[in-house]
């Protein structure tokens, strides 16, 4: 009737093509719209914009966070057996080297001769207050809390570690005509792996001995702190009584520090992905080092590090210990023996501080969770944004009087 028919043409072709693909569009969660019902603006371009930098800025923010990883805290029971325990020292006391016995006794009844293992190097009391470097009392150790957090981190304690000499620093020469007055000692010596007491007193006093005692008016247990820890020495870390002074003027004065020594692994190896290798196995330093490092013995130096893999360090773990330090210090009595004690106990537990780095298929999923996060909720702004305009506008041109009123 209308002249398609005689001109060859069907109505049908004007229309939606039936079929598979008609059906298909019933599911289509992406609808289209026409060019000609779409309207562009200088507020959609800036607002574009926007959330192009705000997905920017978040993308930039989780490739940081990705690369940096993240540390995860976890304690168990110490795997394997140990037996040798390695004690670092670097203190300056203002009183003479020969006046001053230093002693090791363990809960296992051994007694080290530590003044015999130790270097003892006659030195001025004032080189050290003096010397650049924040000496800090222990009961001010708060204004270190930002150093010794830094020291707790597995990227932090790898970068100083690693390639690091383990030596102690020399000691000041002592200028001519300089007598010294005071006494650095310092060194490593090697202990069991038990409860302990460390102590420095005078010469006649806390041991029976053969000789003078010395009088009383030359004590001056007054000390600095320059290094004390447990385990493989590593000048760089930080430890709690580190760069620690304590002074006094009373002669018979008596310093206790108490000591919680927690071994630590600081490591960037992977955990175990399968659920059924989590047990507390894996965390033992053991599992960190060749089986053969067991075979070796201590060397008769001092100052070597210890023959376990616990004195072993790697590119990516390291063992160390960490303690907890309270003190006090007290004036007592002529009965009394003075002088500085450190009783350290050891903790049946072990610490794994473990970097990790989520793998790149996590990373590719948050990233794309930021952006589409950004560009749907900053649509859904602009949306009500542009909604609300229209009808406050349309409100504001209902109040007007039109042609036909």
């Amino acid at each position: 009737m209308n002249g398609f028919a005689d001109h060859g043409l069907d109505e049908a072709a004007f229309g939606e093509k039936k079929g598979f693909t008609k059906g298909l569009r019933t599911f289509d969660a992406f609808p289209k719209t026409k060019p000609s019902y779409t309207r562009r603006s200088s507020t959609g371009g800036y607002a574009t914009l926007l959330l192009l930098f705000l997905s920017f800025l978040l993308s930039l923010t989780e490739l940081r966070r990705w690369y940096r990883g993240h540390e995860t805290h976890l304690f168990s029971v110490e795997k394997g057996v140990s037996h040798d325990l390695q004690i670092n020292l670097d203190v300056v006391i203002p009183m003479a080297c020969h006046d001053l016995h230093i002693n090791v006794q363990d809960a296992s009844g051994d007694r080290i001769l530590a003044g015999d293992m130790l270097t003892r190097d006659p030195t001025n009391w004032r080189q050290w207050v003096d010397a650049k470097g924040a000496l800090h009392a222990l009961e001010k150790a708060g204004e270190m809390e930002a150093e010794l957090e830094k020291d707790t981190h597995v990227r932090h304690v790898l970068g100083e570690v690693i390639g690091q000499k383990k030596k102690f620093r020399k000691t000041p020469r002592l200028r001519r005509g300089d007598p010294g007055g005071a006494c650095r000692i310092y060194g490593s010596l090697e202990g069991n792996k038990v409860q302990g007491d460390f102590h420095i007193t005078a010469r006649g006093h806390g041991y029976f001995e053969w000789g003078e005692h010395l009088d009383h008016s030359a004590f001056n247990f007054s000390h600095i702190i320059s290094e004390l820890s447990f385990g493989p020495l590593y000048p760089s870390l930080l430890n709690p009584l580190d760069s620690t002074i304590a002074t006094t003027t009373h002669h018979f004065f008596k310093y206790q520090y108490y000591l919680s020594v927690v071994p630590t692994i600081y490591t960037r190896t992977p955990s175990p992905s399968s659920p059924s290798t989590t047990s507390t196995s894996f965390l033992s330093p053991f599992s960190y080092f060749p089986l053969s490092l067991f075979s070796r013995r201590q060397s008769s130096t001092p100052s070597s590090t210890q023959s376990s893999p616990l004195g072993s360090t790697s590119s990516n773990t390291i063992f160390t210990n960490q303690y907890a330090a309270t003190s006090h210090a007290t004036e007592i009595s002529e009965h009394n023996v003075p002088g500085i004690f450190f009783k350290f106990d050891i903790e049946p537990i072990l610490l794994t501080v473990r970097e990790e780095r989520d793998g790149a298929l996590r990373l590719l999923v948050r990233v794309v969770n930021a952006i589409s996060g950004v560009l749907v909720g900053g649509g859904w702004i602009y949306g009500l944004f542009g909604w609300s305009r229209d009808v406050l506008g349309g409100r504001k041109r209902g109040k007007g009087f039109g042609m036909l009123h």
